[in-house]
Formats: C-alpha cells, structure tokens, sequence
C-alpha cells in the first residue's frame, strides 16, 4: 500500500527498514525522519507520518513478538513511543493554533 504519496513510499519499504534498523540496535527509538533518512528521502508535506509512526509501532510489536523478547521491555518501549507520538501530535496541534492566530 502507498503510504507517502510524495516519495512513493511503499508500506514494505517502511517495513524493512524499521526492521534494518532494528536488527542494528532492536531498543532505538524510531521515528519517522530516522526511517526517510535512512531510505535516502526526506519528509515533503509530513501528511503521513502518523501513518508512518502506526507501521513503526506495529513493525517494532512484530518484531520483538517473533524474537520472543521480555514482555515487559516491549511494553516499556511501546508506551514510550505512544507517548512521544501523542505528544508530536499536541505539538502540531499547538502550532497551528498559534499559526492560525497570528493570520
């Protein structure tokens, strides 16, 4: 599936990557700009990192789930990166309302 139409960046190439990255260091916080970078690309208009950050958190789930790693460091790491999510989130949020107030 199509998930940044303006690199055309597959769902797979975001999958294989996140899992490059987590055979190099399986504990690392992956966001979406390590991903692009990672595939040589940048974020255009960003509209698909949320999408992006759902196939990371899903991707990183999977992993540890086939590695039979300690449930408890998953969900420690899972929750970290929910939160920070969450929290770019509000951030943008934010940003556009002072944006918005400023026009």
């Amino acid at each position: 599936m199509l998930v940044c139409s303006c690199n055309y960046i597959t769902d797979r190439e975001i999958r294989d990557v996140i899992n490059e990255l987590l055979d190099e260091d399986c504990w690392q916080l992956i966001v979406p700009a390590k991903v692009y970078h990672a595939m040589g690309k940048r974020g255009r208009c960003c509209g698909c990192f949320p999408n992006v950050v759902d196939i990371i958190i899903r991707t990183t789930e999977d992993y540890h789930a086939s590695r039979q790693t300690d449930g408890a460091e998953v969900v420690d790491f899972m929750e970290r990166l929910k939160r920070f999510h969450e929290e770019q989130k509000t951030a943008s949020l934010e940003r556009r309302q002072r944006a918005a107030q400023v026009a």
